[in-house]
């Protein structure tokens, strides 16, 4: 395992993005990093992987940007490298959702942390008694690998379907606690913003999503892996690769 894997994001408002793609390639390219990094207006989303060294010296250089300095990372290691290549691209939205009024970086959802979850679904409810379900935001083919028990599936084959099936199910989540969770919380972060503006209250996102719960709370009320968008295909509880792994869909 000396492959380092890292998986983050940030929302924040950034401008210069052709000159921002221009420096990443020129810091990452003569290194031996591979993945993908998406820039837009609304901030930055990063996976990527390579030898500790390198990673640790990229991102120590990516902090020096203020907009990045706080960039929060999810590491997990692999054998191989997962990635066949490097890709820094620009795109209308870090994760596609086609609603900009859904801005993270002017405030977000309240956070439910790792072990606050795991004590909530142990309890069958959250501190002020109420049910807690969890709200899946992933696409189909992902939750068919693994997934928190009993969560709440409208079967989405991508992420700018969640809005209407908001609309279409809403009901469903009247007078309980709504955790919204993805792989590694960007999406769940969307969601959970949306929720809130379209209604639903007692609405919460998974902090670090389905990655940080398993750092931080195993296997618990989780059945099966986490899908990864790499060779890996998947990773257990332990954060381990897949052995069922294979390429990945858009790896």
């Amino acid at each position: 395992m000396q492959i380092l894997n890292i998986a983050a994001y940030k929302f924040v408002a950034l401008d210069g993005l052709p000159a921002l793609q221009v420096a990443l390639l020129d810091r990452l390219q003569p290194s031996s990093i591979k993945g993908t990094v998406l820039l837009a207006g609304e901030g930055i989303n990063l996976f990527l992987a390579a030898d500790s060294n390198s990673i640790h010296d990229f991102l120590a250089w990516l902090r020096t940007d203020v907009r990045f300095t706080a960039l929060e990372v999810k590491e997990s290691w692999s054998a191989a490298q997962p990635f066949t290549k490097l890709l820094v691209k620009l795109k209308p939205e870090i994760i596609r959702m086609d609603h900009p009024a859904i801005r993270p970086s002017a405030g977000r959802a309240p956070l439910v942390n790792a072990a606050t979850l795991k004590h909530w679904l142990d309890c069958g409810q959250d501190g002020e008694g109420r049910p807690v379900v969890m709200l899946e935001t992933r696409n189909r083919y992902e939750v068919e690998v693994g997934s928190f028990r009993s969560a709440i599936d409208w079967r989405i084959d991508r992420f700018s379907e969640f809005p209407q099936a908001v609309i279409d199910h809403r009901g469903e989540l009247e007078g309980k606690t709504i955790v919204s969770f993805c792989t590694g919380g960007i999406r769940c972060e969307k969601a959970a913003i949306y929720l809130q503006e379209a209604g639903v209250v007692n609405v919460y996102q998974l902090d670090g999503g389905i990655l940080k719960y398993f750092e931080e709370c195993g296997q618990a009320h989780f059945d099966g892996e986490c899908f990864v968008f790499d060779q890996r295909r998947a990773v257990d509880a332990a954060l381990r690769p897949s052995v069922n792994a294979g390429a990945a869909p858009g790896a």
